[in-house]
């Protein structure tokens, strides 16, 4: 008998918590359509609403259009501040392909996110519904067949996006979704031609500073020296990226030969280094982001680049080039919300491999970063004209080379020289 009255009071004050929004909540005979019928229901009423599994395949059910078909000069149909765009290119990896379905995954996984639920608790604010507009701009087509091409398509599509215009701020703000770690050299060139010289947040097990010859092998051409682990290498000899205070955070990985050679590269590369064992260091997590907040500048362009090898193999197996001892997805979050204030400017998730993920745990956890970052960037602010004035070098190097000119093009210029060359023995 208590029950049966506990459950009549619980139906009682369920049908009278509908009535307070009768338009969508009240309760309804299910035999009657008559309610749908009215005038004051509306197409997106009846229709503009789904299911986290519903829908086209956008990230976070996001507007999409792809923005590299469009005149870059142009702000229609959709102008926006803040881009998703998919870099589905894997051929540059030294152990395990699998990345290009990286982009697609990642949208998949981040599908239980949207506008309208997307309010972030740890920052207090909703990335998607904030001052900045925000889209899926597509991906990149990139060609599998041959990496001269496919580093020329990058470069030409970042530079095409960097010169579209934003709605409320100067310029868009992308976020990168990788494809192997390689990506990162053209999206630093395309900052460069907007910003000048970029410091980078780099979150990997893998230092990715080598010189292209750590990888011994007599059969060599310009192009092989472009790998997932020579990129920040290649964008420090271009003048890419600041020479100094730029920070290696989760670091794991062996090194090369019997001492300390790649780090002292590195050192000359401009980057400074927290391992992964320092998370349990007395000083534990607060030292490891007073160390990067001491290093970081608080009046440059920041990139943050995060290879989902960080994390430990047991929360990403989907990766190409696992190293055990990674940090948890926890606490990869909260050292990222932790970076509140410094001006990011633009950011990636590289290196998801669906291939080998299991039950979709790697392509969920960069579908998650990837959604602290974009809040990270909202959380910067519009980028002003006098931000990008007040940063921008001149970039001529001590030879007297200028350069403003593509890195990417002098790299594809030697290839052809070389291949050239070969023909003619």
């Amino acid at each position: 008998m208590r029950l049966s009255i506990l459950y009549t009071l619980a139906f009682a004050y369920s049908v009278s918590a509908h009535i307070f929004n009768e338009k969508y909540h009240a309760y309804k005979d299910p035999s009657d359509f008559s309610t749908l019928e009215t005038e004051e229901a509306s197409l997106n009423d009846l229709w503009g609403s789904f299911w986290a599994y519903q829908g086209v395949q956008s990230f976070a059910h996001l507007p999409y259009q792809q923005c590299l078909e469009l005149d870059p000069s142009s702000s229609e149909p959709l102008p926006f501040d803040i881009a998703v765009i998919g870099v589905p290119f894997d051929t540059a990896v030294s152990y395990r392909p699998g990345t290009r379905f990286g982009p697609q995954g990642i949208r998949s996984a981040s599908m239980r996110q949207d506008k309208w639920r997307g309010f972030n608790y740890r920052a207090g604010i909703n990335p998607f519904d904030d001052w900045a507009e925000v889209i899926d701009c597509g991906d990149i087509p990139i060609t599998p067949m041959d990496n001269t091409l496919a580093l020329k398509q990058m470069q030409l599509a970042y530079k095409q996006l960097f010169k579209r215009k934003a709605k409320n701020s100067q310029v868009p703000k992308y976020l990168s979704l990788g494809g192997d770690h390689s990506i990162l050299l053209p999206v630093l060139q395309g900052l460069y031609e907007t910003y000048g010289e970029i410091t980078v947040i780099h979150f990997d097990s893998h230092l990715d500073t080598w010189a292209p010859d750590k990888y011994p092998s007599f059969w060599s051409s310009n192009t092989s020296e472009f790998t997932h682990g020579s990129m920040l290498w290649l964008a420090h000899k271009y003048g890419l990226i600041a020479q100094e205070n730029n920070m290696h955070v989760g670091l794991r990985t062996r090194i090369s030969g019997n001492g300390w050679d790649d780090f002292e590269e590195d050192n000359e590369v401009g980057f400074k280094r927290i391992f992964a064992d320092e998370l349990i260091d007395k000083e534990g997590f607060q030292g490891v982001i007073n160390k990067i907040l001491k290093t970081i500048p608080k009046d440059k362009p920041i990139y943050i680049s995060v290879d989902i090898d960080v994390l430990d193999p047991s929360a990403a197996p989907g990766t190409g080039t696992m190293e055990v001892g990674g940090m948890t997805s926890r606490e990869l979050i909260y050292i990222l919300r932790k970076l509140k204030g410094l001006n990011i400017i633009g950011a990636d998730v590289v290196e998801v491999s669906p291939p080998f993920d299991n039950a979709d745990i790697t392509v969920t956890a960069g579908a998650q970063i990837a959604y602290e970052l974009m809040t990270l960037m909202v959380e910067a602010g519009p980028v002003t004209q006098k931000f990008i004035e007040s940063n921008k070098n001149i970039g001529i190097s001590e030879s007297g080379e200028d350069l403003r000119l593509s890195a990417l093009d002098r790299i594809i210029k030697s290839e052809r020289d070389y291949q050239l060359d070969m023909m003619n023995i």
